[in-house]
């Protein structure tokens, strides 16, 4: 009997119009382009900025995409699995809206939090479903309203983050392409360096969370730069080992968009010259856990058939992982 595996078979994204550059960042805080460019690598980010619209906003925008470059009948997905840290709401789940907006009556869907790892946390989740052979198709969105969470008076945070959402098309196929390895963790040390400290059943909302500003995004970023740079770099050394891989052979890394110096840092690790490295940062900034499908989705042109991606994340949590993909079209 032939192996089934999981295969990326089509992709769409969505990015807002309005586009939030350093220049103007600078007249709301106590920094400026050259600080900014200095120590993440970005230039702009885009903002949804229009009132009432969410995380759903965006997914839906990106499913709708890839729903009409597959010519796939919205009735014959089988899940949807919604990648976010920024829910439209506590419940119902994000998934559900965007199921209900565009018609697949026939799918269940759920949200998973894996912050920044969170693409890679969702396609192993649906990689196990395809290769069950009870799911033929599932959709993997990403969609991530990380302005909401942003506190745009704190210089150190404020000028990391951007929104956008990616959805891929996850399906079955013989060929051996598709989702081949992965090195995925959770460590439970994180909390402290990245979180929002209020907003959950730990720290409900109250007058004195809304008045301290806690819930909005807290990161340590010395901390959390060391411990990125760390593991990504660890277990995209592992994954390539153990399957025999190379800068030979690998058309290209796919990092998670955190910061332009974790992504050289994780590119020397694996003597991989940056040209082969996906990097939107510039004009993305962090995107969370659709960073990567997002660079993907850019650089669909440059893929081929057959193309062996490495993809790497460090997130929240902490959570981070490695994973060896085979490019299916």
């Amino acid at each position: 009997m032939e192996q089934i595996r999981a295969a990326i078979t089509g992709i769409g994204g969505f990015i807002p119009d309005y586009i939030l550059t350093n220049e103007e960042l600078s007249r709301m805080v106590d920094t400026n382009d050259e600080w900014i460019t200095t120590r993440v690598g970005i230039k702009e980010r885009r903002i949804l900025n229009e009132e009432g619209l969410g995380a759903s906003y965006l997914g839906r925008k990106a499913v709708k995409q890839l729903l009409q470059r597959t010519g796939t009948d919205p009735e014959s997905v089988d899940a949807l699995i919604v990648a976010t840290t920024t829910a439209d709401y506590t419940f119902p789940n994000t998934a559900s809206l965007i199921i209900g907006r565009y018609g697949l009556k026939n799918a269940y869907g759920f949200d998973l939090w894996g912050a920044c790892s969170g693409f890679l946390f969702a396609m192993d989740q649906a990689a196990s479903m395809i290769e069950s052979g009870r799911y033929k198709k599932v959709i993997v969105c990403c969609a991530e309203k990380m302005s909401s969470i942003t506190d745009y008076t704190d210089r150190a945070t404020c000028p990391l983050f951007g929104d956008g959402a990616a959805a891929v098309l996850v399906e079955p196929t013989t060929e051996d392409l598709g989702w081949k390895d992965s090195i995925l963790r959770t460590d439970g040390k994180g909390l402290p360096f990245l979180c929002m400290k209020a907003g959950g059943s730990v720290c409900p909302p109250s007058y004195f969370t809304i008045d301290h500003r806690m819930h909005y995004i807290h990161q340590e970023g010395r901390t959390v730069y060391k411990f990125a740079v760390t593991n990504m770099s660890e277990l995209t050394a592992q994954i390539v080992e153990r399957n025999g891989l190379s800068k030979d052979n690998i058309a290209y890394i796919v990092p998670h968009q955190a910061n332009i110096r974790i992504i050289e840092a994780v590119a020397a690790r694996l003597e991989v010259p940056m040209e082969q490295v996906m990097v939107n940062i510039q004009h993305l900034g962090n995107t969370s856990g659709a960073s990567i499908p997002l660079a993907l989705w850019e650089n669909e042109k440059n893929l081929k058939k057959g193309d062996n991606l490495v993809l790497t994340a460090f997130g929240a949590g902490f959570t981070y992982g490695a994973a060896w993909l085979k490019w299916a079209y």
